[in-house]
């Protein structure tokens, strides 16, 4: 079975978003260059940013997926999460709140690339 292990993320200037993803998620790229940045997110498997051939990214591309963090604990983990990104000065979509799959909120990166905090399914 071949399942899916590089997950791109569509950016219009690479070391900014490479500063916000590594604070955001507090964890470091395992290679920097020009246009492509990746971060092992576990065994085998990459999130990465990419600017294309950087005339084809544009800031007013839509942006149509999210990029998730499931957390482990009770509602108090989102809440937690929320507050602690929040103090970093992200861009907040949706605030925290209930929704079907349980406590949720949506911020975005500088280029508004979605990022859904949600519980473990």
């Amino acid at each position: 079975m071949a399942a899916p292990n590089l997950f791109l993320i569509y950016v219009t200037d690479v070391a900014r978003s490479t500063a916000f993803y590594s604070d955001l998620f507090e964890m470091e790229p395992v290679a920097v260059t020009p246009r492509y940045v990746p971060f092992e997110v576990a065994p085998g498997v990459l999130f990465a940013l990419w600017s294309g051939r950087g005339d084809t990214v544009m800031a007013a591309s839509p942006r149509a997926s999210e990029v998730g963090l499931m957390l482990s604990g009770s509602k108090a983990a989102v809440d937690d999460r929320y507050a602690d990104w929040t103090a970093k000065g992200v861009t907040v979509i949706e605030e925290p709140h209930e929704d079907v799959f349980g406590r949720t909120f949506v911020i975005a990166d500088p280029d508004g690339n979605l990022i859904r905090v949600s519980p473990v399914d």
